[in-house]
């Protein structure tokens, strides 16, 4: 997408399950093995009484979003702030959305606002990434 055809309140959205099968991949891949996320008798025992899901994993969804919907292809990450609200649960349904806040058209540089959701529509996920579009 061209700089020019972005607008100030535009959003684009993407939802997932993660299962016990995509955290396990993630773990081998980032080599974060944290036993609340993999060991269920473990994670029983924590405070979230239940397996999560990695925050980074359940982030990758603005990634997505970002570097394929909005503002799509030739974006690059300048910038991402992460604030992790609530834990997600393995197989619940996360929906991510990024809404474009502010346009620097002289750069091309956009601010978005990233938001990750549960189903029962909680912020688990929220922040702000920077973007350059090449």
């Amino acid at each position: 997408m061209r700089i020019d055809e972005l607008y100030v309140g535009q959003s684009s959205s993407l939802s997932k399950r993660f299962t016990l099968e995509d955290v396990k991949a993630f773990a081998r891949l980032s080599q974060d093995n944290n036993p609340v996320h993999l060991d269920k008798e473990y994670a029983e025992n924590s405070v979230f009484h239940q397996r999560i899901v990695h925050g980074f994993l359940t982030g990758s969804l603005l990634s997505a979003i970002i570097g394929t919907q909005l503002p799509g292809n030739g974006s690059i990450y300048l910038g991402q702030t992460l604030n992790f609200r609530k834990p997600v649960y393995h197989d619940q349904l996360i929906t991510a959305t990024v809404t474009v806040m502010e346009i620097r058209k002289d750069k091309p540089i956009v601010k978005l606002s990233t938001v990750c959701k549960n189903e029962q529509d909680e912020v688990v996920i929220d922040g702000e990434a920077i973007v350059k579009l090449i």
